[in-house]
């Protein structure tokens, strides 16, 4: 509340109205106000995140058949990971970034991949996922629907990161904010750059310390 007999002029009180107020992130289930790093639920049957807070994503995280699934937090990179180049040609993916993971709606693995209009479907044949799961069994272990395999070989890098599925859009929606022209520019190859580097401090080792 505003005490108008302290204000110095009419002026100044309209000043302190008009002000913005500062935007807070809220829970998309319940309207309560929300921490900057919250919890997300994703609604496989549309491939759509939520913004939740702590008591609606364990209300409405309800085991394999609930509309929404509780993304978990952690993030692990993987170094040791096994692919030659062969399987990764394989796979058919037009650009060197994407993700791979099992969508229970679809009954099978997804592999999606970023692009200025946003996440794009390719095709992923389940031969050259059991492959790789052969010879990487930690992608026996990611949780359907909400954990992916994000994978990034542009240029000279070989990263292979257990994920978060927001986090795979996050990187989508760091691309469509900062693509420019054919190539993509300068600024969203820094800023994907930064996100990996992110990724990397925030990765557990498997018994769940920090790399």
């Amino acid at each position: 509340m505003i005490d108008m007999s302290t204000s110095s002029s009419p002026l100044a009180t309209l000043r302190r109205f008009a002000r913005p107020r500062p935007q807070v992130e809220r829970c998309d289930l319940c309207g309560l106000e929300i921490p900057p790093e919250h919890q997300h639920l994703f609604e496989p049957a549309n491939r759509r995140l939520i913004c939740s807070c702590e008591a609606c994503s364990i209300l409405f995280d309800a085991g394999a058949n609930a509309r929404f699934r509780r993304v978990p937090r952690r993030i692990q990179m993987l170094p040791d990971f096994q692919i030659t180049d062969a399987q990764w040609e394989g796979l058919h993916l037009p650009i060197n970034l994407a993700f791979i993971y099992f969508s229970s709606t679809a009954k099978r693995v997804v592999a999606m991949y970023p692009s200025p209009a946003g996440a794009t479907e390719s095709l992923l044949t389940l031969e050259s996922w059991e492959e790789l799961s052969v010879a990487n069994p930690i992608l026996r272990e990611l949780q359907p629907d909400v954990e992916a395999l994000l994978i990034h070989r542009v240029g000279d890098a070989r990263q292979y990161c257990r994920v978060p599925i927001d986090q795979c859009f996050k990187l989508v929606g760091i691309i469509r904010t900062h693509w420019r022209g054919l190539s993509g520019g300068f600024t969203v190859w820094g800023e994907i750059s930064r996100f990996f580097d992110e990724l990397k401090q925030r990765s557990v080792q498997p018994g769940g310390s920090h790399a």
